[in-house]
């Protein structure tokens, strides 16, 4: 018969952690500061106050046309890789989007009126500079298409209510491929979690997120610089 000496002093608690932190925890916990910076943006709060134009939104469109050319043509590289291929999510593609658009906005000349400003050239070789290294991509990805799917939603919605932007306008906060955002988001953290990579990379990672927040920061700025509030 079991008495209670036969039993541990201490039973074993099982709800202590048995492993490093997940990848998407450390990225959301490791960028906060960058990402509410990013958010509280001069120009991000006038954009969706109703304070710009919709010529500021076709500008934000123009700017994000490079940096998403850049993060998809590396996850064309990265697709290609045994590390990378469960990463790449062809439902997240934004450049059709970002097209369709400007072509509703603008018009087929469009193109013409797409340069990159000096903070989105940095931005799109910050991305591409990785390769075809899957964390350097995630770090890129996780920020933009995570905000897509949340923030996001809000931006395409006040474009709309402030500036009358019909929804062949914002097709870029749509994603039709995607239903149901919440199931998809937890697929995509489990993904990012099973990624095998040592201490030092998962570090890498989260700094790499940590600069895509302040080029983003940085796009906002100069865009500012463009566009004031009246």
């Amino acid at each position: 018969m079991t008495t209670t000496h036969d039993l541990p002093a201490t039973a074993p608690r099982t709800d202590e952690p048995t492993g490093p932190a997940p990848l998407s925890l450390l990225l959301r916990e490791g960028t906060r500061p960058e990402h509410e910076a990013a958010e509280g943006s001069t120009f991000v709060e006038e954009l969706l106050g109703g304070r710009l134009t919709t010529a500021a939104y076709v500008d934000l469109a123009l700017q994000l046309h490079a940096v998403y050319t850049a993060l998809e043509e590396v996850a064309e590289e990265v697709r290609r890789t045994p590390a990378g291929a469960g990463v790449v999510f062809d439902e997240l593609n934004r450049v059709p989007a970002i097209e369709a658009d400007l072509a509703h906005l603008v018009g087929p000349g469009w193109r013409e009126r797409a340069v990159p400003l000096p903070a989105t050239a940095a931005y799109a070789a910050a991305i591409r500079a990785g390769g075809p290294d899957a964390g350097h991509y995630v770090a890129h990805a996780y920020t933009r298409y995570l905000g897509d799917l949340s923030g996001g939603q809000v931006i395409g919605r006040m474009v709309q209510r402030h500036y009358g932007v019909a929804d062949e306008g914002v097709a870029f906060y749509a994603f039709p491929a995607i239903p149901k955002p919440k199931p998809f988001k937890d697929l995509y953290r489990a993904r990012v979690d099973a990624l095998d990579l040592t201490d030092a990379q998962r570090a890498a990672v989260v700094d790499e997120a940590r600069a895509a927040f302040r080029h983003n920061r940085a796009l906002f700025a100069a865009l500012a610089e463009t566009h004031r509030a009246a």
